[in-house]
């Protein structure tokens, strides 16, 4: 159980259509499409479906893939990963913790510290900006 429970309707009636695609539906948006992907202002990037707080611009980089990427999340409370299998490939998917909405994927393939990328759907993340 997740701590936000919302019928698909309700998804829909709070998202966009492409939001629920990529949120809900485990869509991938265009890569370089998302403003977000070259945002360099200080602050959050939270759940675009919950407002869960899940990536400090501190740990955001240009990974040159077209779609915002991370080395590490907040904290471990904010995203869960899940074995992804679809696709003829194996993957680990990045899903908010909270309402379980998918956000993109990780990857081993990220600067130090970590040496992850945690590659996020722009559609699937908000921004708020630090005073």
């Amino acid at each position: 159980m997740r701590e936000i429970e919302k019928t698909e309707e309700e998804w829909q009636k709070e998202l966009t259509g492409m939001q629920c695609f990529v949120l809900r539906e485990k869509g991938t948006e265009r890569p370089y499409s998302s403003p977000l992907n070259d945002n360099k202002e200080e602050g959050i990037y939270v759940c675009a479906a919950c407002d869960t707080p899940l990536f400090s611009s501190e740990t955001k980089y240009d990974s040159g893939s077209g779609w915002p990427s991370f080395y590490t999340p907040i904290g471990e409370q904010s995203v869960e990963e899940i074995v992804d299998k679809a696709h003829g490939m194996i993957r680990t998917e990045v899903v908010c913790r909270k309402c379980g909405g998918h956000l993109g994927h990780v990857f081993n393939d990220g600067p130090k510290p970590t040496g992850l990328r945690y590659c996020m759907n722009g559609l699937a993340l908000k921004f708020n900006k630090t005073a």
